[in-house]
C-alpha cells in the first residue's frame, strides 16, 4: 500500500502539482459515496485509490439488499428534496445535479434497469444489490481505480501523508473522506473516524432510522416478541405514516416506526420519552368502529370478539390487553375504538446504533466549503453519511450519499484544476 510521496500533500495548494505529473486522489471508504466520488475522479483520467478498513467494499450496500434494493423514490423532486429536514437547503443544489432521474439512468449504464414499485419507491430488477456492485466494481477497475481493502486510515503524518493501521502511508494530491456514520459497525462504519478529525466540528453521532425500547410486560414480550404489525399507521408530533413494525423482545422497529424516529429520537432526548399512537385499524373510522364494538358479545371472549368482530391480528388484541391490564381504558365500546384508534406508545430510548440503519450527525456544514472541501484542511473532501445530514428510508440514504459522493468528486476535479 505504500506509494512514493507525490510532490505536494493534500494541504498543498493545486497549482503546486507539475504539469507532467497527473495528480493522485485518495478515497477512504468503499461504501457507496466513496466510490461514486472515485467514479467520477477516475472518468476526469485521475489516478485513484480507494482504501477500505473491511475485507470487500459495499457491505452496507450489499445488506440494504437483501430485501430489495430501494435506490432512490419517484416522487416530485420539490417533495423529494424535503426529505432532508434541516439538511435540506443545503442538500438541494446537491440532489438537483445528481436527482433520481440520473440514478436511474446510472444504473441503466451498469446494466442494471430499474422499476417503480407500488409506492413510489425505485428497485432494480433485480431486486437487489449484488449484481449491481459487481457492474459498478467492473466500471471502477476498467477506469483504473484501484481498491485496496484491509486499509484502516488511521490520519496523516508530518509529511501530510495519508496513514495506516499497518505502518505504511499514502501520498495524494486530494483526499475524500467517506468513512460512512456508526450505524451497523460490523459492516465497517463504526465512527472512530471522529478522534482523528480533532480540529473539525462534528455533531454527536445519533441513531436515525432506529427502533425504541419499550417497556412491554413480561407476557406480552414472551409471547409477541418477533411478531409483525401489519396494516397499522403511526402518529406523531403531527405526521401520521402507514405501514408495518416489528415487536421485539425489548421495543418496537421497521418501517413505520423508522419514518417518525427523528421527531421520536429527538423528543427522546429532550423529554425523556416520547409517546406515539398506533392505529390498529386505520381502515376504518372511529365512529363505525365504536358501532362494531357495541354489538353484544354473546358470550365471546374479549379476544374472540376483537378478532371476529373488527379482524384484530392476535398481536394487536395483546396491544389491547395490554393497555386495559395497565388500566389505561375502559371496556366500553367508545373506550375500545379509542384505544384501538391511538393506542398509546411509550418510547422511552432508541435502540443503538449497533442496529440503527442510518446515522445523524457528522461533519457540520460550517467545516465545509460549497464543494464539500474542509475549510480547515484544503484538499480534504467529505462526503456520505460522515455529513450531517439525515432522511427516511425510501430511497434517499442511498440517493443523498450517492449525489455527496459525486458533489465531493467533482469538487475535488475543481480544486485540482481538472475541470468537472
Amino acid at each position: 500500500m505504500s506509494s512514493p510521496s507525490s510532490p505536494s500533500s493534500p494541504s498543498s495548494p493545486a497549482s503546486s502539482i507539475p504539469s507532467n505529473t497527473p495528480p493522485r486522489v485518495a478515497v477512504i471508504g468503499g461504501g457507496p459515496a466513496g466510490l461514486m466520488a472515485a467514479e467520477v475522479i477516475a472518468k476526469a483520467g485521475l489516478s485513484v485509490t480507494v482504501f477500505e478498513r473491511m475485507p470487500s467494499v459495499g457491505r452496507k450496500l450489499l445488506m440494504a439488499g437483501r430485501g430489495g434494493l430501494n435506490i432512490t423514490h419517484s416522487e416530485p423532486i420539490e417533495q423529494f428534496r424535503s426529505r432532508y429536514g434541516a439538511a435540506a437547503a443545503w442538500m438541494s443544489p446537491l440532489l438537483d445535479a445528481f436527482p433520481p432521474a440520473a440514478l436511474r439512468a446510472w444504473c441503466d449504464d451498469l446494466g442494471q434497469e430499474t422499476f417503480v414499485g407500488s409506492s413510489g419507491r425505485v428497485f432494480p430488477r433485480a431486486m437487489k444489490a449484488s449484481p449491481l456492485l459487481r457492474a459498478w466494481i467492473g466500471r471502477l477497475e476498467a477506469l483504473g481505480v484501484r481498491l485496496v481493502t484491509r486499509a484502516e486510515w488511521t490520519g496523516w503524518n508530518a509529511a501530510g501523508a495519508l496513514t495506516f493501521r499497518d505502518g505504511s502511508d499514502h501520498k495524494a494530491d486530494a483526499t475524500v473522506l467517506a468513512l460512512g456514520g456508526a450505524s451497523w459497525p460490523r459492516l465497517g462504519a463504526d465512527g472512530s473516524w471522529v478522534p482523528l478529525l480533532p480540529d473539525i466540528g462534528v455533531a454527536p453521532l445519533k441513531p436515525a432510522n432506529c427502533g425504541f425500547e419499550v417497556a412491554w410486560s413480561a407476557h406480552f414480550r414472551s409471547r409477541y416478541a418477533g411478531t409483525p404489525l401489519k396494516r397499522i399507521a403511526v402518529s406523531f408530533n403531527g405526521q401520521m405514516v402507514r405501514g408495518e413494525a416489528m415487536i421485539t423482545a425489548n421495543g418496537i422497529e421497521g418501517g413505520a416506526i423508522y419514518a417518525v424516529s427523528a421527531a421520536a429520537r429527538d423528543a427522546i432526548l429532550r423529554d425523556g420519552a416520547a409517546e406515539l399512537q398506533i392505529d390498529l385499524r386505520p381502515d376504518i373510522d372511529a365512529a363505525d368502529l365504536t358501532t362494531q364494538l357495541a354489538e353484544p358479545r354473546r358470550g365471546a371472549s374479549l379476544s374472540n370478539f376483537l378478532r371476529k368482530r373488527v379482524n384484530l391480528a392476535p398481536v394487536a388484541i395483546g396491544l389491547v390487553q395490554e393497555a386495559l391490564h395497565r388500566g389505561d381504558t375502559a371496556l366500553d365500546a367508545a373506550s375500545l375504538a379509542r384505544l384501538i384508534k391511538a393506542w398509546p406508545l411509550r418510547l422511552v430510548a432508541p435502540s443503538g446504533l449497533a442496529r440503527a440503519i442510518s446515522t445523524a450527525g457528522g461533519v457540520v456544514l460550517s467545516e465545509l466549503d460549497e464543494n464539500l472541501m474542509l475549510r480547515r484542511r484544503p484538499g480534504v473532501f467529505v462526503a456520505g453519511e460522515m455529513l450531517d445530514w439525515e432522511a427516511p428510508t425510501g430511497g434517499y440514504l442511498l440517493q443523498g450519499c450517492l449525489a455527496t459522493g459525486m458533489a465531493a468528486g467533482r469538487g475535488v476535479l475543481s480544486w485540482l484544476g481538472q475541470g468537472v
